[in-house]
């Protein structure tokens, strides 16, 4: 029944995010002090975002507009939204799409959220300016429940008998084997969740997967901001976690079509799969169900590198960035809005406790505004030991997350070739890079 409801409640949500933007203002707002309109990427804290909005408005009488759109369709929406005569005053950016939208960002650094930046190098310049400021730092891996990984480990049938010995590939895969093998001993479904593709789900893989091949060749070629060719040698390693993905699995590989974000988060707060491959912002669907926060750990997602036993979990930031064509009064409001996010006591407890954020923030530090997301606090261990962070680095475009991720279903679906993931990856990037330059 829960899988059903936060189904039903998630598609809902999505189908109202945009729609309902003219039932966002408040009776309480004073339209002379200028109006502020947020369009967020974050659908899985859309509630949130709203209770933040009408808690500022009730503070200060700015009516704040909140619209939300799920990221395979942010930039859609973004396009769209900034056309518009109100359009978004600020809106969020990732450094995937950051080069598609400079003739819109507003200088920030004058803004208290760029100047309490605990390192300002992590902002993204557009040109000369600031163009964008980030607000969330964001962490992903393999999460897993510690329970029934710890009834792995007492089975007299498993060959791993402690978590600190998963830290490669080969190993990994031994685990996941052997659950899968044995998955009515543990009572679970499969090892995985399942690895869906549909819409909501399927940039877990031609996106979130492929950042960490990308990250390997980033690394090899010295570079941080994209280049125009990308090669084919972590290909095979990106093959590997893929079909341990798709084989050991609660799923058959034929109805990943139609399998959904909210049939993995399911699986896995429910108890029904091992491992989760998910991030920090996916805590809220999975938190205060079946599996209690002391028994989720995160894993780095092993390909199968040389030397990966020291990788720790992957980073990634979102940002916040302002209109330079709105009003300079929305400006200004804008302003305001982002100012009581950084300095508000019920908004920084907001954000940390109820949307689970980890901010960059020297003042949310300061003043012990830290985020009890387990899969946050799970990087602690990584830090502590020095593990390196797997940097999330730039895509070609959001054309190529999709191109990747219809091959990796083909693939799955055993109605193509792995040839033609290879090719989506390193030909479409070459192809991709000459159309966004």
């Amino acid at each position: 029944m829960k899988k059903i409801i936060k189904t039903m409640a998630a598609a809902t949500a999505m189908a109202l995010s945009l729609s309902a933007l003219a039932a966002c203002g408040s009776s309480s707002a004073d339209a002379d002090k200028g109006h502020v309109y947020f369009l967020s990427m974050k659908v899985e804290q859309a509630d949130q975002i709203r209770e933040l909005a009408d808690d500022f408005t009730a503070e200060t009488g700015i009516q704040v507009d909140v619209a939300t759109a799920s990221s395979d369709t942010y930039e859609q929406t973004l396009k769209s939204e900034l056309a518009k005569s109100e359009a978004p005053t600020v809106f969020d950016v990732d450094n995937n799409d950051f080069l598609n939208w400079t003739d819109y960002y507003a200088d920030m650094s004058d803004t208290g959220i760029y100047k309490d930046l605990q390192n300002q190098d992590y902002a993204m310049k557009n040109g000369d300016e600031i163009g964008a400021v980030p607000y969330v730092m964001e962490r992903y891996g393999i999460i897993y429940n510690k329970a029934l990984l710890n009834k792995y480990f007492d089975a007299d049938w498993s060959s791993v008998k402690s978590v600190d010995k998963i830290d490669n590939f080969d190993t990994l895969k031994t685990v996941a084997d052997e659950i899968q093998a044995h998955k009515d001993d543990l009572g679970v479904k499969g090892a995985f969740t399942s690895a869906g593709f549909d819409t909501s789900s399927i940039k877990r893989f031609g996106d979130q997967l492929a950042h960490v091949p990308v990250y390997y060749e980033y690394r090899d070629q010295g570079v941080t901001e994209l280049p125009a060719t990308i090669s084919d040698t972590y290909i095979p390693n990106f093959k590997k976690i893929f079909d341990l993905y798709i084989t050991d699995s609660t799923t058959p590989a034929s109805q990943l079509s139609s399998a959904t974000m909210d049939d993995a988060n399911s699986e896995f707060a429910l108890g029904e799969a091992v491992f989760l491959q998910n991030g920090t912002w996916g805590y809220s669907q999975i938190k205060d169900q079946n599996v209690p926060d002391e028994d989720m750990g995160v894993l780095p997602i092993y390909i199968g590198t040389e030397g990966e036993e020291k990788a720790g979990l992957t980073v990634s930031f979102l940002y916040f960035a302002m209109n330079k064509n709105a009003s300079e009064k929305d400006q200004k409001a804008t302003r305001e809005f982002l100012d009581y996010i950084l300095n508000n006591d019920d908004a920084r407890e907001l954000v940390t406790t109820e949307m689970g954020f980890e901010t960059p923030f020297k003042s949310y530090a300061e003043n012990g505004y830290k985020t009890t997301n387990p899969i946050h606090r799970a990087n602690d261990a990584y830090a502590e030991k020095g593990d390196y962070d797997i940097v999330i680095y730039p895509l070609p475009s959001s054309q190529w997350v999709m191109t990747l991720g219809n091959a990796m279903l083909e693939y799955a679906q055993g109605t193509g070739s792995w040839d033609t993931v290879k090719s989506a990856f390193v030909d479409g990037w070459a192809s991709e890079y000459q159309t966004t330059h």
